[in-house]
């Protein structure tokens, strides 16, 4: 009898694995396992492993950034009155071109995209954080499902950017944590999964292309124009103040992560007082490291999207020549995801952000 439990057993994780592993996205065999791992409750043995590699590997305290603190060569030249003030250094006095913007994309020859690179804070040296500034005016938001999560449904919109659909394509981004893990719920013309939550920060998206984030049911709620909503925890940037809360409860209260460490990879996104949209990410960051940087890119309202370093991902796109796709360009370097991850079927929702 203990045989034969034992032999059904190795066939369900057999079958159950293999599905994991082969299923569409390029989430990597890695991501795959520990996510599995996760689904099928055996959380403790990933985050024990996990806990392993990131004690054998810590962030790396004091010395100097290996990449100039600048994103790749500007779409096009645009004066520097026309552009924000450099952004100033979390670090101390700032290294050559940290904290400066620079032009990734132009839309009818007006700066639409900008990024600028900044050191975390004044311990993690080494490591880069990007902040990505984009202009509404210029661009519109699109909110897309990921085929395992929110998962499959009639969200009336792709799980990536499809041929066809990328001759205006601006930048990607990845979205926030599992629904199940997320505090809240995902919404997308007019299907549901979770439960959308009074409370939980909310990045809105209504039909006229523009985004909103901040607490449903007080700043943000469903109206006939709103056509998406991608809740995540509690907002770490409000009305222009970092709460104390995010000092507490961080593994609890703002994700599981690697071995429940402070600094990891973060994501988060927020808006300024005159509508910019700011999404900030990189290796190191604290909820409120992440707090700090985008409320230093001007951020009035801002929430945490993913965390860990398989999910993390911005790219900016080269307008496309001819009858070409755009080109992908990540935006860090040191990302895992590659440039072109949204071009195909991803397992998680995310962003797309296209030219008016």
């Amino acid at each position: 009898m203990l045989t034969a439990l034992l032999a059904a057993l190795l066939i369900w994780i057999s079958w159950s694995l293999g599905q994991a592993l082969t299923a569409p996205g390029d989430d990597s065999v890695v991501a795959r396992v520990a996510d599995w791992g996760r689904n099928n409750h055996l959380a403790p043995v990933v985050t024990l492993m996990e806990t392993i590699q990131y004690d054998l590997n810590p962030p790396r305290v004091g010395g100097r950034p290996t990449i100039a603190l600048r994103p790749a060569a500007p779409h096009a030249t645009v004066h520097t009155q026309a552009l924000p003030p450099r952004l100033v250094s979390p670090a101390g006095p700032p290294l050559p071109g940290e904290g400066t913007w620079q032009v990734l994309r132009t839309v009818d020859g007006k700066p639409a995209l900008l990024g600028a690179y900044l050191r975390p804070d004044a311990q993690h040296t080494s490591y880069v954080a990007a902040v990505a500034s984009m202009d509404p005016t210029l661009l519109r938001f699109e909110l897309h499902p990921g085929w395992s999560d929110p998962g499959t449904a009639n969200w009336g919109a792709p799980y990536d950017v499809p041929a066809g659909g990328r001759s205006a394509l601006v930048a990607t981004f990845n979205g926030g944590f599992k629904i199940n893990e997320a505090g809240g719920g995902f919404y997308l013309n007019g299907t549901t999964r979770g439960t959308l939550t009074p409370g939980a920060a909310s990045l809105v998206f209504y039909r006229d292309g523009r985004v909103a984030v901040g607490v449903w049911g007080r700043g943000v709620s469903m109206t006939p124009q709103v056509v998406g909503v991608r809740q995540n925890l509690r907002l770490i940037v409000d009305h222009g103040v970092v709460p104390a809360a995010v000092d507490t409860n961080i593994e609890s209260g703002w994700g599981a992560t690697i071995g429940g460490a402070y600094f990891v990879w973060r994501s988060g996104a927020g808006v300024t007082a005159d509508g910019r949209v700011v999404f900030v990410y990189g290796p190191a960051l604290s909820v409120r490291t992440l707090a700090d940087l985008l409320q230093r890119a001007g951020c009035v309202e801002a929430m945490q999207l993913d965390i860990n370093p398989a999910w993390m991902s911005f790219m900016s796109y080269r307008p496309p020549v001819g009858g070409a796709d755009p080109v992908p360009v990540k935006l860090l370097e040191g990302q895992q995801r590659p440039a072109d991850r949204y071009y195909s079927t991803t397992s998680r929702d995310f962003v797309a952000v296209f030219a008016r």
